[in-house]
């Protein structure tokens, strides 16, 4: 089990030194002992940095596909209207994904949500930098975990991976101002219809006058999360609301 925290860095003048100081004890243990991916337990070149995945691994990545639906991001068939988001209410405007989650891309969404290793967030991020919604001006709003979800797992995986696109975007997270009012069954085998009832008024917002949002989550499957997150936002004022996620679910 990795460790859940970087180590403290001290601050002031002498900050710069120790800065460093580790980058260079890094290269040193990074020749010494080259770092092994994640995923396929390959070598991780010194080329990849201090990345989990390797270069391979993530170039296998697959992006989702065009053409896609102008508002959730689906991929359509010879261009025929959408059905995912026929029916969605007004309030979440667009939502793009980085990659199909399929082989590799599942793996580390796996690795993130169920075995710790939440600085697979960095290559995630990396590759959702480019989605549209990703505008100057947007604040990121991770999606609330479920309570007891969140005291098992440690860490909420949605906010990992928005503070390290934040940081890599030089965007802020707002992690409070949208919060879950209650807990709600998993939606793993739920249908659509199911998953929308599931999460429908599970959220609510602060004071969101003005805000440019974009909500941010590991995987798009329904957009049930989404669309009752960002029900709850428009209510608190928010100027407009949109997603990115790492994942698409295929199929």
């Amino acid at each position: 089990m990795p460790l859940s925290a970087d180590p403290v860095r001290p601050t002031g003048s002498v900050a710069g030194r120790w800065e460093r100081i580790g980058a260079i004890a890094r290269g040193v243990e990074r020749w010494l002992l080259p770092g092994e991916c994640l995923l396929c337990r390959g070598p991780v070149l010194l080329a990849d940095d201090d990345a989990l995945v390797c270069g391979l691994c993530r170039s296998r990545w697959r992006s989702v596909p065009d053409p896609m639906c102008n508002r959730c991001g689906e991929p359509l068939d010879l261009e025929q209207p959408c059905r995912l988001c026929a029916d969605w209410p007004d309030g979440l405007a667009r939502v793009r994904s980085a990659v199909q989650l399929e082989g590799g891309a599942r793996d580390v969404v796996h690795r993130l949500k169920y075995e710790g290793w939440w600085r697979v967030t960095e290559p995630m991020a990396a590759r959702m930098r480019g989605l549209e919604p990703l505008t100057e001006g947007v604040s990121l709003i991770p999606i609330p975990l479920a309570r007891k979800r969140e005291r098992l797992r440690g860490y909420n995986q949605s906010e990992r991976l928005a503070a390290a696109l934040g940081q890599m975007l030089s965007l802020p997270v707002l992690t409070d101002l949208l919060r879950r009012t209650r807990d709600t069954a998993t939606q793993t085998a739920l249908t659509p219809d199911e998953r929308r009832a599931n999460v429908s008024g599970a959220f609510a917002a602060g004071d969101a006058r003005g805000v440019r949002a974009v909500l941010v989550d590991d995987v798009f499957t329904t957009g049930a999360t989404l669309l009752a997150a960002a029900e709850a936002l428009c209510a608190g004022g928010a100027e407009r609301v949109e997603a990115v996620t790492f994942g698409r679910a295929v199929g």
